[in-house]
């Protein structure tokens, strides 16, 4: 038995079974667990810390043996895995683009005000159109949704309106020129202990490699600047030519916002070159 565990959210819960079905349908129980941003809805995610406020508590249930997998959006992972831990399978990513709920972005009014509890989506929103004013926006994708008539407009990410069959509420996809996405955005992560060869293995059988290179680019960016969601920060990876890794980044910092792109062929010295594009240091 494949003990799963996973967010109860109708987004967690179809990301669990996906991997099940990817997997071949082995018998399995989904362990739901319960975590700090799951209860604390009254308070913006980057108030809570941003990093890890998703995963900590279903990370901590494959830890101390109460599951074998812990399913997630890759985009809720911090940028350091812990030591008892590893990313066995990066297998399929949706779309990563951000969606636009309740009007089109060129149809804003002036000073329209935009639901969104992220500080990526505010800050490239803001750098494109400074009169626009912002709303926090928290809860599951089908709460999101009910909130938009309280804004000119929400931001959701595509991904999550796939899954949940909701494409009839987009008024736009935003173009990744013009929001490049959370790092790991509509990527699925799946993670087992380190020393759970077993597991490991079968991960291994459904692990995209090219997804799994591009989405590590993209953390390592992350791992640099030591954050996750509580930081104005975006990024985007895709394979080329030879296999050659495009790089795309932003960051907004007290100085003002500045984007990068960069090439290169291994992942971790490609994130370094991209947060010193930008003026950060490892």
């Amino acid at each position: 038995m494949l003990r799963v565990a996973t967010r109860g959210s109708a987004l967690a819960r179809w990301q669990a079974e996906r991997v099940v079905a990817l997997l071949g349908n082995p018998a399995h129980e989904l362990v739901i667990i319960t975590t700090v941003g799951d209860v604390r809805t009254d308070v913006p995610i980057h108030a809570l810390g941003g990093q890890g406020v998703f995963v900590k508590e279903v990370q901590q249930a494959v830890i101390e043996n109460h599951a074998d997998i812990a399913v997630h959006s890759a985009k809720d992972l911090p940028a350091v895995t812990p030591t008892e831990l590893v990313l066995g399978a990066i297998p399929e990513r949706a779309d990563p683009r951000d969606a636009l709920v309740g009007c089109r972005f060129a149809e804003l009014k002036a000073g329209a005000r935009i639901g969104t509890g992220a500080v990526r989506r505010r800050a490239q929103l803001a750098a494109l159109r400074p009169d626009l004013a912002f709303g926090e926006l928290r809860g599951n994708v089908d709460t999101r949704i009910e909130k938009a008539a309280q804004f000119d407009a929400v931001v959701i990410a595509a991904a999550a309106l796939h899954r949940l069959g909701r494409l009839d509420v987009i008024a736009e996809t935003l173009a990744i020129d013009v929001m490049l996405p959370q790092v790991g955005q509509g990527a699925l992560a799946v993670e087992c202990r380190s020393d759970d060869h077993a597991t490991l293995a079968l991960l291994a059988t459904i692990d995209n490699q090219r997804l799994h290179r591009e989405v590590s680019t993209e953390r390592a960016f992350l791992a640099v600047l030591g954050g996750g969601c509580d930081l104005p920060v975006g990024a985007y990876a895709q394979t080329g030519p030879d296999d050659e890794l495009e790089l795309r980044v932003f960051l907004e910092t007290a100085e003002g916002a500045r984007s990068a792109e960069v090439r290169g062929t291994d992942p971790e010295r490609l994130g370094i070159t991209a947060a010193s594009a930008l003026g950060v240091s490892s």
